[in-house]
C-alpha cells in the first residue's frame, strides 16, 4: 500500500472512541503509580484538589470506581488495577513514539540538569576535554530546586541531596565533606596561635537560607562540637560560586564542600584556616529517570566518562 493510499484509508477510518478526558489519564497514571493523590499533585505541579476532581471525572465517565479511599490512604480497585496496567502501557508507547520524533535534537546531545554550584565548580572545568574527544553536544540546565527535575526534560542530573528523590536511579559521586576556607590574605590578619573563634568572629560568609539543603554555619559548628560563633560582619549570598568568589576576594570565611573547591585549594587562592572536617551521610549524586525508556548511546558514553572523573574511579558504572 502506497503512502497516499494509507492516508486515504486513514481519512475514512472510524473515529477512535470512546476516549475519556485525556488529561485525566495522565492524572490517573500518576495517582495509581504513587498510590497517593498528594504525591501525584507534587509530580504534576497541581493541587491535591485538582487531582481528586480529575479522578472523580474519570470515574464518572467510566461508571466505575478506580480507587478505594480509606481514611488518608488510597488503593486501586480490581477495575482500577487492570485499567492502570493498560493506560501505563499505552502512555509508555506514546512517550517512546514521541521520543523518536524528538530526535531532531540530535543523537549526540546529552542534557544535564544540575545546580549552579556543581555546573560552575565541578562539571564545566572537566568537560572541555570530553567534548573535543567524543563529539557529543552537552546541554546544561541549572536549577537550585531538586523538585524542578520532575518538570524538566533531562538525561542525567547532578545534585547534592540529603534525601534522594523518589523514582530516580541514584549513583553516588562523592560524599559530603564540609570545612571552612578563606583567602591567604584574610588568614594573614591573624597569628598562628590565634584561637579559631578569632578567625571566625570577624567575618563569615553565609549561603542564603533559600538553599535549604546546604549545611549552615550554625549546623556546622554544632556538628563538630565547636561553640557557635556570631561574627562581627555577616555577608549573605544566594549563589554558591559567588560566595566562593567573595572568599577569594578576602571578604571572610566560607563553608566549602570537598570536590567542589579542590582546584581552588590546589591553586592556593583558597586555604583552610583549620583542619576540622564535617563528614555527613549526604552525597553529591547522579540522578537518572527510571522511566525514560531506551537510553541513547551518547548518554551511556557521557555517563561512563563522568564516573571516570571521580577520585579513584569510586563511582559504580
Amino acid at each position: 500500500m502506497s503512502e497516499m493510499e494509507m492516508q486515504d484509508k486513514l481519512g475514512v477510518s472510524m473515529k477512535i472512541k470512546p476516549l475519556p478526558p485525556m488529561n485525566s489519564l495522565i492524572v490517573f497514571e500518576a495517582a495509581a503509580r504513587h498510590l497517593s493523590f498528594t504525591q501525584a499533585a507534587n509530580e504534576l505541579n497541581v493541587t491535591q484538589g485538582a487531582i481528586s476532581r480529575q479522578i472523580r471525572q474519570l470515574e464518572d465517565y467510566l461508571g466505575k470506581e478506580l480507587f478505594v479511599r480509606a481514611n488518608r490512604n488510597i488503593f486501586l480497585t480490581p477495575t482500577g488495577l487492570q485499567y492502570y496496567k493498560t493506560i501505563y502501557s499505552a502512555l509508555l508507547d506514546v512517550a517512546q513514539a514521541t521520543a523518536e520524533i524528538k530526535k531532531w535534537k540530535g543523537e549526540h546531545q546529552v542534557t544535564v540538569a544540575t545546580t549552579n554550584a556543581m555546573a560552575a565548580l565541578w562539571l564545566l572545568p572537566k568537560i572541555a576535554a570530553f567534548q573535543q574527544s567524543e563529539g557529543i553536544d552537552l546541554r546544561i540546565l541549572t536549577t537550585e530546586n531538586i523538585q524542578d527535575l520532575y518538570k524538566m526534560d533531562f538525561d542525567l542530573a547532578l545534585f547534592y541531596c540529603r534525601v534522594p528523590p523518589v523514582d530516580m536511579k541514584v549513583t553516588t559521586l562523592f560524599p559530603e565533606e564540609v570545612f571552612p576556607v578563606c583567602s591567604p590574605s584574610y588568614l594573614s590578619q591573624f597569628n598562628k596561635d590565634d584561637e579559631f573563634e578569632n578567625i571566625f568572629a570577624k567575618s563569615l560568609l553565609y549561603l542564603d537560607d533559600s538553599q535549604k539543603d546546604w549545611i549552615t554555619w550554625t549546623e556546622w559548628f554544632e556538628a563538630v562540637h565547636y561553640p557557635v560563633v556570631k561574627p562581627k560582619n555577616r555577608v549573605n549570598i544566594n549563589n554558591y560560586p559567588m560566595l566562593l568568589q567573595a572568599a577569594i576576594n578576602g571578604q571572610g570565611v566560607a563553608l566549602a564542600w570537598g570536590s567542589l573547591v579542590d582546584d581552588y585549594l590546589k591553586s592556593g587562592v583558597l586555604v583552610r584556616p583549620i583542619e576540622t572536617v564535617l563528614k555527613t551521610e549526604a552525597n553529591f549524586s547522579m540522578l537518572e529517570p527510571t522511566d525514560r525508556g531506551v537510553i541513547p548511546p551518547s548518554v551511556k558514553q557521557f555517563r561512563s566518562w563522568l564516573l571516570d572523573q571521580l577520585p579513584g574511579q569510586a563511582g559504580q558504572k
